[in-house]
């Protein structure tokens, strides 16, 4: 089974530079089977990793920034892929 771990945060205001590069400073254990990074507005910073493993897995995440980092706690996710449609 593939598992996606989902962790989004908001960047304090004008610190969503800061909060990419620290995201990218902080990669996973593991490795997962994929990692990536997405950005929106309003500094928002998305990071999604796919795990080889059960829904329920004890899996590495990535912890909490600083508090003054972030508007707000991070929201996180866990999802079980069901693979990509037909082409």
């Amino acid at each position: 089974m593939t598992v996606a771990l989902m962790w989004e945060a908001r960047a304090a205001e004008g610190r969503g530079p800061e909060l990419l590069d620290w995201v990218r400073e902080h990669p996973v254990a593991g490795p997962p089977l994929r990692r990536e990074i997405l950005r929106a507005p309003g500094d928002r910073v998305l990071v999604i990793t796919w795990w080889d493993a059960p829904y329920d897995a004890d899996l590495p995440e990535l912890p909490e920034p600083a508090g003054e980092l972030v508007a707000r706690p991070v929201h996180r996710w866990r999802f079980e892929s069901l693979g990509t449609p037909d082409a």
